[in-house]
Parts: structure tokens; sequence; C-alpha cells
């Protein structure tokens, strides 16, 4: 599309110089079907996506940025460094199975083992809302450190502002984090191939749904924990039993609906899956019955998804089933030539269902 000033198309003027422009005569903001943000549009679904596509990339765009992976590749003296950056604002800060501490450093950590890289070093910028009990506090920063002694990574900088009583809600977090990817690993969106296995690395939607519980006041005969880890030790495991793992992504906001629609866009395939392999604890699939969740929508904070090539899916499995972290991990679809762009699922009954991401917010502030 050309650029515009005062909704007339303007040809002529090419869009880097259209971004050059004064702001009273650059392009319209693209609003689309919503004047303001709403919730939704931090919910990892289509209005995220929307945002994204038609807001931040068409000003920010770059050869880094445009692959929209879970963090950037880039050269620095000859070697590979991964660098992400993540936001926290969960509600309640602190929930069974872990906390906003917890969360943030782990979030950045799988982040980078999602790019394939070993993460070195993290940043940390806390913003505290004025009233927040010192106590908590001190909880939410020894959580940090500790999950970052067990993740292997140093928090080497970082920043703090305190905002007025009202004006936030209690502590939110910023992360960012460096790592090294090593010569012969080659992560990317696009890399998914026909004939590809799909694996999820063990049971799905337990994170969503414990902060739904605590939120809610929810109570069920098993507590229900969030599933929040680093991921880098077994990222590690799949690439030593296959190096050549082709796509890696943490399904959090979106759940595992929304990564595999952003990879079957981005790669230009089809991609399908099986309900009666996916793992799910019987008390997550109950607890989303009951509430009316679709599991495969809701947030992960410890899994995550790999596509691999068929040859090496039951190494990588192999792998997987000797770590902590991917005991129940299990091939649940497979990508194909049918259908790029869009994802399905073979149901229990034997019918096949289209799985979109969502347009609205299941579970608002869920990281």
């Amino acid at each position: 599309m050309s650029p515009s000033i005062d909704g007339k198309e303007c040809p002529e003027i090419g869009v880097n110089a259209a971004r050059a422009l004064p702001i009273a005569l650059a392009c319209p903001v693209p609003m689309g079907d919503h004047k303001e943000i709403v919730l939704a549009h931090g919910s990892g679904g289509k209005l995220t996506h929307n945002l994204i596509q038609k807001l931040f990339l068409p000003q920010l765009r770059n050869e880094f940025l445009d692959p929209l992976h879970d963090g950037a590749i880039l050269s620095l003296n000859g070697s590979r460094v991964a660098f992400s950056t993540d936001s926290f604002v969960v509600n309640p800060i602190f929930f069974p199975g872990g906390d906003i501490g917890k969360l943030a450093v782990h979030g950045t950590v799988n982040d980078l083992a999602m790019c394939g890289a070993k993460p070195l070093y993290l940043s940390s910028a806390l913003i505290i809302e004025e009233g927040l009990p010192m106590q908590d506090l001190w909880r939410v920063v020894q959580s940090m450190q500790q999950a970052a002694q067990i993740a292997g990574v140093l928090l080497v900088t970082g920043d703090t502002k305190v905002v007025d009583r009202g004006h936030g809600d209690k502590i939110f977090i910023t992360t960012a984090g460096i790592g090294l990817v090593e010569p012969g690993v080659n992560i990317h969106p696009c890399r998914a191939r026909v004939g590809d296995k799909i694996i999820f690395s063990g049971t799905m939607a337990d994170h969503g749904i414990a902060i739904m519980a605590v939120r809610d006041g929810l109570e069920f005969d098993t507590e229900i924990a969030s599933d929040t880890a680093p991921l880098n030790s077994l990222v590690e495991a799949m690439l030593a039993a296959c190096p050549d793992v082709h796509v890696l992504r943490d399904p959090t906001r979106g759940g595992v609906t929304g990564v595999l629609n952003e990879i079957a866009e981005q790669a230009k395939v089809g991609i399908h899956l099986e309900e009666r392999a996916i793992p799910i604890r019987e008390e997550v699939k109950g607890a989303c019955e009951i509430l009316g969740l679709d599991p495969l929508h809701v947030a992960n904070e410890g899994k995550l998804v790999a596509i691999v090539p068929a040859r090496d899916a039951e190494c990588v499995i192999h792998a997987m089933h000797h770590h902590p972290l991917g005991l129940a991990a299990a091939i649940i679809g497979e990508v194909v030539a049918e259908h790029p762009g869009f994802v399905t699922m073979k149901t229990h009954v034997g019918g096949t269902r289209i799985l979109q991401m969502l347009s609205g917010d299941q579970l608002p502030r869920i990281c």
C-alpha cells in the first residue's frame, strides 16, 4: 500500500521518505476496528497479531525483527548472539508453583532457549507501586535470584522505578537477556518443512489454569500448579540428540494454537494435530471443561513446541524423556502440504477441526 497524506495515496513518496515526514503529514494510525487498546491486544491472539503486523512492523521493520522469533539473532565479532526482552504483569503476583519474579527470569531464559541459544546474562527493570509490602518485594527478589541460579544465568544490570499508589498494580517486571548460539544451530519459524513432526514437551495448560484458579478463588480436589520452569537445559539435550531442530517456540500467551498458527503463516505450510496424542492432566482437562476454556488456547510457562525432521523425532523424544522437564513429551502432529497457513486437528470423535487464534482474551494478565 502506498503512503498517504490526509487520506490520499501518494505513490510518488517512498516508504522511507514517508517515515521521515513530520508526524502531521505521515500516514494515519492503522486503528482497524479499535479506537483504543483493549486487554485482548495483549492476549497473544488475533488482536496481538494485528497490532504487530499493522502498527509496529510497518514502523520498525528490519531484518532482525522481521522473523518475529522469540528473540533476535545478531552477529557480533564472528559469534551469533541471541537477544530477547519481555515484560511481566501477572495477577496475582504469587500463585501455586511460582510468582512474578520466577516467571520473569524463566520467561527470558526460555525465549533465548527457543532461539537455540545458551542464555548467559539478564537485565531486569522493576516498576513498583507505592504501598507494596516490603516483604512481598523481598520474596520476589529472592525468587528471581533462585531462578537465575537454577537456570545458570546472571542478573547483571537493572533499574527500579516507583509509581504513585493507584497508578500501578503492585509490581511489573521487564527483563532482557543475551545468549550464545552454537555453530550449526539454525532454529527459525520459517524452517518448518512438510513431513516434520510436531512435539510438545509435556502436559498442556497447567500455568493458565493455576492462575485462573487462584485469581477467582476456585478449588479443585487436586491443587493445580504453574509449570513455570527454565527450558534451556531441556533444549540443550534436544540439540545434542538432533542438532537440526527446525523450530522451537514456548506457547505462552495464546497457547499452542497461537504459536502454531504463527508458524504455519510464516512457513507457508499446513499443520495437523491429533487430539488423542496431546498430553493434558485430568484435573486440568476437568477445570477447562468447567470454565469453558480450550486448553489449546491456555498459556504454558514451562513447555515448548518443537518441529523436527521426521527421521529424528523418536531420537528427540527419547532424549526428552530422560530430562525432568520432558517426561511427558509426545509427538502431537505433523507439518503437511495441505491448507497452508492453517492449523487443523483430528478430534477424539474422528472429525476435523480448524484451530484459529483467539479473537478475544480468555485469561488476561497471565504472564
